[in-house]
């Protein structure tokens, strides 16, 4: 099945009702036609003003057990079913609607969902598909969970998705599941339900979640037997006058629907995790025991690959020299020209950090008075220089970059080492050190050929401008 060209959206509205798997609330939620590039968002119809809930990445709050996103401070709680039915339909724009907190839990799969989406037909747009094209390897590791993805080229036109997992458990063992085909997700992958070992559900009552949980919408693995008041808990939790706990196997022995249901529940909650990246892959994902915080790790991963390459491709032109931004892409970037655009092009540009060159001439209107007769760059211009380059690095880190200012709000630990005078070129590398809302801390260093001239730390904020 080859993957679609254009965006498609539902054509028409449907909807599904049931209770929320945390906090057990009633919940109707209506998926809704959306127009062209307006990817997934969940709008909140229980509380005033309807606030929206985009699906991106960003808005990630929590990751213990569900996924949970959070915008303006309204949340929306356990997203990772719903956005894998919509990503494994191959939906890219759809409105959402809930009247809770949190999606029904349905049947703990994302069936449902899909049988919905299906019934609600689907409808192509005119905007192409904007894929992201896994052209290099990409790893990511969680040594708390020990967990590790993958992202490796693929053949042309596929997207591939397989899950290994082990919780070294003789009633599991190691499952592994694969998806070739998002033609085949709806009968291979959407029907794989959440599931949980028996010895978790007590300290997860007592968290206060899996409030709507049940065995109808979850396999409960049993692998001892538990205190019989631990039984009496569970029975009215699940509201079972008889509650079978087998030694092993499954409460109420639950019939499985696949014998790797659990890898394929896996390979669910990664596609739907990988929703939020906001762009459809091309490539082979490989996950070795993933859960929540491991994708959403690698999904921060790859959409910091993704919003680099839509800067470079917006910006980039064809170059001889292989510049990633030549000066007339810096010119769209920012906002500085001559006798103040201190910056000629840049060479690299990754998730957090950047190298840009100055060509310094005779020709620089600042060396003559600086000084005649031993003309010599300012250091205040070096320092300008260095943070022009990190402000081209803080659009990888915002939307819209286009509609905001960049200000430097503080400048420590400056060392000049060495004079830079005419016929040099230096170079700057520039690294981001941590962003907290609008304020950004970067390193940045000044070299001319192997020798550091300058170096710095910058605080700078980002201002949103008055359109």
């Amino acid at each position: 099945m080859l993957l679609p060209i254009k965006q498609h959206t539902i054509a028409q509205a449907v909807s599904l009702s049931g209770i929320g798997l945390h906090q057990g609330l009633p919940c109707t939620i209506t998926f809704l036609p959306a127009p062209e590039n307006h990817g997934y968002c969940f709008r909140r119809i229980d509380l005033q003003g309807n606030p929206l809930v985009r699906a991106t990445i960003e808005n990630v709050k929590s990751w213990e057990r569900s996924t949970t996103l959070a915008e303006n401070n309204v949340e929306v709680q356990t997203v990772e079913h719903v956005l894998a039915a919509l990503a494994g339909s191959q939906l890219d724009n759809v409105l959402i609607e809930i009247s809770g907190p949190e999606p029904p839990i349905m049947d703990g799969s994302a069936l449902p969902f899909v049988q919905a989406l299906h019934n609600a037909g689907k409808k192509e747009q005119e905007a192409k598909r904007e894929y992201f094209v896994i052209e290099e390897p990409i790893y990511y590791q969680n040594s708390e969970n020990q967990s590790e993805i993958f992202a490796l080229p693929g053949e042309k036109d596929i997207f591939h998705i397989s899950v290994s997992i082990d919780y070294h458990s003789k009633i599991v063992g190691i499952q592994n599941a694969t998806l070739q085909n998002f033609g085949n997700f709806a009968a291979e992958i959407a029907p794989a339900r959440t599931f949980c070992f028996l010895h978790e559900l007590l300290p997860l009552l007592k968290a206060g979640l899996i409030k709507g949980g049940s065995i109808e919408n979850a396999v409960v693995i049993v692998e001892e037997s538990v205190a019989d008041s631990s039984k009496d808990i569970l029975a009215q939790q699940f509201n079972l006058s008889n509650i079978e706990i087998p030694q092993q196997g499954y409460l109420n022995n639950t019939p499985l629907r696949f014998e790797n249901e659990f890898a394929r529940h896996k390979l669910l909650d990664l596609i739907g995790d990988l929703a939020l990246v906001g762009a459809p892959l091309i490539g082979k994902i490989i996950a070795l025991k993933p859960g929540h915080q491991a994708n959403i790790g690698f999904s921060k991963l790859l959409y910091s690959k993704i919003q680099q390459k839509k800067i470079i491709r917006k910006y980039q032109k064809e170059s001889a020299n292989q510049a990633v931004f030549d000066i007339n892409a810096i010119e769209k970037i920012l906002p500085h020209r001559y006798p103040f655009l201190l910056v000629d092009r840049i060479t690299n540009f990754t998730a957090d950090s950047i190298e840009g060159i100055k060509n310094v001439t005779i020709n620089e209107p600042f060396f003559s008075g600086h000084f005649q007769g031993n003309p010599i760059m300012p250091g205040v211009l070096l320092l300008e220089s260095m943070a022009q380059v990190g402000g081209i690095l803080l659009l990888n880190i915002i939307e819209n970059p286009q509609d905001h200012w960049v200000y430097l709000v503080a400048i420590d630990n400056v060392r000049f080492k060495k004079t830079v005078v005419p016929g040099d070129q230096v170079i700057f590398k520039v690294k981001l050190q941590n962003m907290k809302r609008n304020i950004c801390k970067m390193h940045g260093k000044a070299f001319v050929g192997d020798t550091l001239v300058s170096e710095a730390d910058f605080v700078a904020s980002l201002i949103k401008k008055n359109l």
